[in-house]
């Protein structure tokens, strides 16, 4: 398991950019998704970025072309870049990274790792 913390969240006026940092307890190099969801109004996490093994990432409609998920695996640090913030980006967003790994036994397994950061808020004032 890998153990996740988030920051870089604050109160920042429209228009303004913050970055989010996710620093990870351990090697990234081989996880397989990792993103950024934010809590949303009802029970269940909005997914907000994504960024894949292969290096394609995934944005929400709401935050394309204002967002940038990036990952340093040196730093064990994934990334969150918000550029021009709007109020509706207010929320508690947490990082996110999952890997499956194949145990050969016997017998033969998969064991997901899901892991989740506590969150980091962000507050834009209009």
């Amino acid at each position: 398991q890998v153990h996740l913390v988030e920051s870089g969240g604050g109160l920042v006026r429209a228009g303004e950019s913050l970055r989010l940092s996710c620093v990870a307890s351990g090697t990234i190099e081989n996880i397989q998704i990792m993103g950024w969801y934010r809590q949303g109004s009802g029970n269940q996490r909005e997914l907000v970025a994504a960024l894949l093994e292969d290096g394609s990432s995934e944005y929400a409609a709401s935050v394309k072309g204002r967002f940038t998920i990036s990952k340093d695996n040196a730093k064990n640090t994934m990334y969150l870049q918000m550029n021009n913030l709007k109020p509706e980006d207010t929320d508690v967003y947490f990082c996110n990274m999952y890997r499956a790994v194949i145990v050969h036994g016997p017998p033969p397994d998969i064991r997901h790792f899901n892991d989740w950061g506590q969150g980091t808020q962000v507050t834009v004032s209009s």
